[in-house]
């Protein structure tokens, strides 16, 4: 992991798995690692920030760069995340709309900003269960992954922004095999390469101006944040 720096604006990447890391973005970037699945981001993330914020080196935005999964949109193209829902929440057996977790004040969806030109926009969903076939049909969103919501999450605790950029790897046929997710992955390289080129264009012509980003605030009460939490010798049974 390694914070990249254009126009001014430091950079920090991220990514799940190394198998979404081609020769196209490997000539590119140095990205925080964090493993698959909700709950793997958000651990990655968090902890990635916490020790950035005590050297007094967070970033000014993060980028998350990934697969994922559309039966709706072109395969191999790239997308920015304009949203991005939590399909795994569901407290609706105690009075919560579905997607919205209890007691935090936050939306079922949350907007993203989406500052590079040229580049489309769709939905996302996260959760931790891989999506195929008639699993679809349950779905209100374009596109599907397993990371973006905790990442934006923890990104949120530490008041930094982020982007999501993700290539579509899968989705049109069932998925049966590893193999139908990775046959794709080198496509989904490239145009991940493309994108972020796009991007860093936009950084360096417009440097810090191109933050001016819809915030993404923290509305949660201060002990349900994890940037929050009481240290251990304050907790009282």
């Amino acid at each position: 992991m390694k914070l990249a720096r254009h126009g001014g604006v430091s950079l920090l990447y991220v990514m799940a798995a190394p198998a979404e890391y081609g020769p196209h973005l490997q000539a590119r970037i140095a990205p925080l690692m964090t493993g698959v699945g909700p709950v793997e981001a958000a651990v990655s993330l968090g902890a990635a920030l916490a020790r950035l914020e005590a050297a007094g080196d967070l970033p000014d935005l993060i980028v998350s760069l990934g697969s994922c999964g559309s039966r709706v949109l072109d395969h191999a193209a790239v997308y920015q995340a304009s949203s991005v829902a939590y399909r795994d929440m569901d407290a609706s057996a105690l009075g919560f709309p579905k997607g919205v977790t209890p007691l935090l004040d936050q939306p079922a969806v949350l907007p993203l900003p989406c500052p590079i030109p040229g580049v489309p926009t769709a939905s996302l969903s996260t959760g931790a269960n891989v999506v195929s076939g008639a699993a679809y049909d349950a779905i209100d969103a374009e596109m599907v992954d397993m990371e973006t919501w905790a990442l934006v999450r923890a990104a949120q605790t530490f008041g930094v922004p982020m982007i999501a950029l993700r290539g579509v790897s899968d989705g049109r046929a069932e998925l049966k095999a590893l193999e139908d997710w990775t046959s794709t992955l080198h496509h989904v390289d490239e145009t991940l390469a493309v994108a972020l080129d796009r991007l860093i264009a936009v950084l360096e012509a417009d440097g810090p101006a191109a933050l001016e980003l819809p915030a993404l605030e923290i509305s949660a009460p201060p002990r349900q944040d994890p940037a929050h939490l009481p240290a251990p010798d304050s907790i009282t049974p």
